[in-house]
């Protein structure tokens, strides 16, 4: 089989001098052209190709395929062509080999299909197409479709309004594991919304994906931990933690209550520096809190000016100030000839004065 420019291009870059990151781009360039030499029964070459982010390599092999009505690999055409992977990107080219592929049974396909007609990226919104093409999807078992699926009949525009209908469907999206599932299922848990009330399995619902890193999850969870709602005594420092975590993340939300338990020292140390900068960056985002102003109206004028600086700089630290690195003064005491010669424990000393 002959090998394509991009492979060669990798196999020709050997050299004694390669760095290491050549060394590795080498390496994953010599696994994949051993698979095109001899491939193992099996194995997507297109696929693994576009893992490995050999986007050109992985389309001109999947072009092969699709040529014969491969529908896996004329989806991976459309993603190519939609993101923009190694050729400019091309949303009309997408929308064709999406609909090749949806004709040809690929429910991932299919999916892509709606998500382009729900947002209008490309082409004019349809949100009426992309209603039937999520049912579709989620006939033939894709979860995030039966997701989407289940928020359109919380909406009832272009779906029945029918709670109980999304809750199944949110229900079976969040146990497959999708994060903002999980969340939206833990919230109709709580509410009753199309579901009996269950508190103790929306908490476990809300941690798992609080876990995965959705903002929303981690800031509903830890207002819960803090209520009391695990076993009913308040968890001040697990509703710090989280509160954390989102912060961390940019939820201004999370951001607001952080500070707030860092101005009072509840669940966490007290750091009004750090409280105040994630007020700066929650009033980026349009979000203030009088009771946080009030609790920070006390701080030191310099603990202020900082914490502004951080946030100036946010998610990255300030630059350092050469002016603040300067050398201990010197001292007239002998230096001890060992470490063992020191009159008091090294965790007691303190730089001379």
């Amino acid at each position: 089989m002959r090998l394509t420019a991009a492979f060669m291009a990798g196999l020709l870059a050997f050299s004694p001098v390669a760095t290491l990151a050549q060394s590795e781009q080498m390496d994953e360039a010599l696994d994949i052209s051993r698979l095109l030499l001899n491939p193992p029964e099996g194995v997507d070459l297109a696929y693994g190709a576009f893992q490995r982010g050999y986007y050109l390599t992985a389309l001109r092999l999947a072009e092969r395929r699709a040529a014969n009505g491969d529908a896996i690999a004329q989806t991976l055409i459309g993603e190519i062509h939609a993101n923009g992977l190694g050729v400019p990107q091309d949303i009309p080219r997408a929308i064709t080999w999406y609909a090749q592929a949806d004709q040809n049974g690929d429910i991932q396909a299919t999916f892509q299909l709606a998500m382009i007609y729900q947002a209008g990226t490309g082409v004019p919104r349809n949100r009426e197409r992309a209603a039937a093409l999520f049912k579709k999807a989620a006939d033939g078992g894709h979860m995030a479709a039966k997701y989407n699926l289940g928020l359109l009949h919380v909406e009832g525009t272009y779906a029945e309004p029918n709670l109980v209908q999304a809750a199944e469907l949110i229900g079976e999206a969040a146990e497959a594991g999708l994060p903002e599932a999980q969340y939206d299922y833990a919230i109709m848990l709580l509410e009753g919304a199309g579901v009996a009330p269950n508190t103790s399995e929306a908490l476990n619902l809300l941690e798992m994906a609080a876990e995965q890193g959705l903002p929303e999850a981690q800031v509903e969870y830890a207002t819960l931990l803090y209520m009391g709602a695990r076993d009913g005594a308040r968890d001040a420092e697990g509703a710090a933690r989280w509160y954390g975590r989102a912060a961390e993340a940019g939820n201004a939300v999370g951001q607001v209550r952080y500070a707030m338990m860092l101005a009072a020292a509840e669940g966490v140390g007290e750091d009004f520096e750090t409280a105040a900068m994630y007020r700066a960056l929650a009033r980026r985002q349009g979000l203030t809190e009088d009771a946080l102003d009030q609790m920070l109206r006390g701080a030191d004028p310099a603990t202020l000016a900082r914490a502004e600086e951080r946030a100036r700089y946010w998610p990255a630290v300030p630059p350092a100030d050469p002016a603040a690195e300067t050398e201990a003064p010197p001292t007239d005491e002998p230096l001890p000839e060992t470490l063992n010669s020191l009159p008091v424990p090294l965790d007691d000393l303190t730089t001379p004065g």
